[in-house]
């Protein structure tokens, strides 16, 4: 089956409806805090506007519940957009009906609108069929450029294709594609995936696709806890997935038959809570009862970064502690350095903390590839179907 870009599409004066993903962080007084989706959504719609097409962009924002609420308005996603565009950007009052229609069929050769939270109906999230024609209805040409949603089948994701024959792929969902698809066929050696978070569950799709594919993973953030605890150790106050040891055991098993290395950490940075007054580094296999791991510690990021320096091709997703937090970040940035100095290494870096980090040390020029959809890179690393991504074939 065949995806086409938009740069095999003939979208010169046509209604071009394009799925971006412009769910972005807001300040409490209503502001975009973080245009970093915005931003790498640019590309694409310039392309539409210099090709003189009519762009129609609709992408959801937060958890609005299925009905209209101004906290999550795309209002100050149009501000920016329009500031960044150097344009006027239209925000049309609802995601369908009779407001939008009219600002879609008023648009001119080269000009932009923005669609409402397509959230503000419960429609888009159940995949609707009706909410999906009512959308396809407003286009020509369907591009979707939303890798974040991609694997949500939803009827601006999924839905609407079934209406609009002409469809592809925007320049942000071609790289993302093209990147991600480096990692799952031959790559330079060493091959490094170092993976952080929370939860053994939440990863282990892509622990064991990447088993077979990887020559050292490095295992941090509190799911390392799980594996420490099944390997034996005191882990104290530690967040442990006590129903998850067997499953640790077992992938730790599998890794061993077949001679892949997997890191955990030496040490750890320790304390009674996230706003303890005090830390301490502790051993990772001795941690004190009443102290949890909340970062890797010193030796664990030299060790890690040792490792990094010497790969070929880099996968990292998830941080190394609780990131937001300044004492238990330092393991998270180590990291992110430790990628970046990666010479002449294809690195590519998934997942909301892990990119926060990179753009925190300001070394994300460093990167070869931030993918910009947390849940999605994981999912397509485990080579499952994104929904969103088989409804573009054609």
């Amino acid at each position: 089956m065949a995806t086409k870009t938009i740069s095999e599409l003939d979208i010169a004066g046509r209604r071009l409806f394009v799925r971006v993903d412009f769910n972005v962080p807001l300040t409490p007084d209503g502001k975009v805090s973080d245009d970093t989706r915005i931003r790498e959504s640019l590309p694409t719609i310039r392309f539409a506007i210099e090709k003189g097409a009519r762009v129609i962009l609709a992408s959801h924002l937060g958890r609005p519940k299925g009905k209209p609420d101004k906290k999550f308005s795309l209002e100050p996603v149009a501000a920016r957009l329009a500031e960044l565009l150097d344009a006027e950007v239209t925000l049309t009052d609802e995601p369908v009906g009779d407001g939008a229609r009219k600002v879609v069929s008023d648009l001119r050769a080269g000009a932009v609108a923005l669609l409402e939270n397509l959230r503000f109906s419960p429609l888009e999230e159940a995949n609707d069929e009706g909410f999906s024609r009512a959308l396809a209805s407003y286009a020509d040409i369907y591009v979707n450029d939303a890798f974040g949603s991609a694997h949500r089948a939803h009827a601006s994701t999924v839905g609407i294709t079934r209406f609009l024959a002409n469809k592809g792929m925007g320049l942000l969902m071609e790289r993302e594609v093209k990147f991600l698809g480096k990692l799952l066929g031959e790559v330079e050696r060493p091959f490094v995936a170092i993976i952080g978070g929370a939860k053994v569950s939440d990863k282990i799709g892509v622990l064991d696709n990447l088993l077979g594919r990887v020559d050292q993973m490095l295992v941090g953030g509190a799911m390392a806890n799980t594996f420490l605890k099944a390997k034996g150790g005191q882990l104290g106050r530690s967040l442990v997935e006590e129903d998850k040891l067997a499953l640790a055991r077992s992938f730790l098993r599998k890794a061993e038959e077949r001679g892949i290395d997997v890191l955990l950490p030496r040490d750890a940075v320790a304390a009674a809570g996230i706003k303890a007054d005090s830390v301490r580094v502790v051993q990772s296999m001795a941690i004190p009862e009443e102290l949890a791991a909340l970062d890797i510690g010193p030796e664990t990021a030299r060790g890690f970064a040792d490792t990094i320096a010497r790969a070929k091709t880099i996968f990292w997703n998830g941080p190394m502690g609780v990131f937001e937090s300044a004492p238990f970040a330092a393991g998270t940035l180590a990291i992110a350095k430790a990628v970046a100095a990666a010479a002449g290494a294809l690195s590519v870096v998934g997942g909301g903390d892990s990119v926060a980090a990179v753009q925190k040390s300001g070394l994300a020029d460093k990167i070869t590839h931030i993918s910009t959809g947390g849940g999605a890179s994981l999912e397509f690393l485990e080579e499952k179907k994104l929904p969103g991504l088989a409804a573009l074939e054609t």
